[in-house]
């Protein structure tokens, strides 16, 4: 079993580089940053978790420059996004950007995808939350064509470009994680997905989900799970219903306060 953590970055909490290496020093083999580009003041979308948005909604950095910080104060942490809202970011530059970490973290990079949530948010950006699913599906496909080709190009129905080069290319096949448990999860992990990204639920409902993804697939899929409680029945459950790796929720805090917490954390590991 592979342990990381799953939280957000504030300007009110732990620094990215000394997150990064207190993870790497105490064990840790991931880091997944969550993003939000802005929280519209006026917002009827309600928040899935119950009552009023968490403040921490509001005050995330950009995942990118989070985990580029960390990639520089470490030398074996994974460096995810958990998750990156892909309808909300344009595929070219998005690409560039995670190659670019993958570079400079020596492939380390990893990328959890997600559709979102927020339709006020999406509007902001241009984005029909209606389509949102069909658009998530051709930036990925788009980014892996800039990924991987010399040339590359894409024609779909939201995502259009001729013949174009983009470097650098990532080190290593960068690993897509996809997020949700809504219809058509697994369909997108087996089309343009490398693995399963779902929340932390019952373990009888997870193991369900995992048996009925990898019989699908033929296939033993990856499923990293995300933000689980940092408890051992917690690990236990997990691991009996099939995950590959678990990422404890780390509640965005201060430096001392982080560094507690990881040292509770990291008795789990063993």
């Amino acid at each position: 079993m592979k342990f990381g953590v799953s939280t957000f970055v504030t300007d009110q909490g732990i620094a990215p580089d000394v997150l990064g290496a207190a993870l790497e020093e105490r064990g840790f083999g991931s880091l997944f940053v969550t993003e939000h580009s802005h929280i519209p003041a006026s917002r009827d979308t309600p928040f899935p978790g119950g009552g009023e948005l968490p403040r921490n909604y509001y005050r995330t950095f950009d995942p990118v420059v989070v985990l580029t910080a960390a990639a520089v104060a470490t030398e074996r942490l994974l460096l995810g996004t958990g998750i990156a809202l892909i309808p909300q970011r344009d595929p070219i530059i998005f690409a560039k950007e995670m190659a670019s970490l993958d570079q400079v973290s020596g492939g380390r990079a990893v990328l959890g995808i997600g559709a979102g949530w927020n339709r006020e948010e999406m509007r902001d950006h241009g984005t029909d939350p209606r389509t949102r699913m069909a658009l998530m599906r051709e930036r990925v496909l788009a980014m892996k064509q800039l990924w991987t080709q010399e040339q590359a190009e894409f024609h779909g129905e939201y995502v259009d470009f001729p013949p174009a080069y983009s470097w650098p290319k990532p080190l290593h096949p960068i690993p897509v994680l996809v997020g949700g448990w809504g219809p058509g999860t697994f369909d997108r992990v087996l089309e343009y997905g490398d693995g399963w990204f779902p929340y932390a639920a019952s373990p009888e409902v997870l193991a369900a989900g995992i048996t009925e993804l990898r019989e699908r697939a033929g296939r033993r899929v990856p499923v990293v799970v995300h933000a689980a409680a940092p408890e051992l029945k917690a690990v236990a459950d997990l691991a009996e219903a099939g995950a590959d790796e678990i990422t404890f929720n780390l509640p965005a805090a201060p430096r001392d306060e982080t560094l507690r917490r990881l040292d509770l954390m990291a008795g789990l590991l063993g």
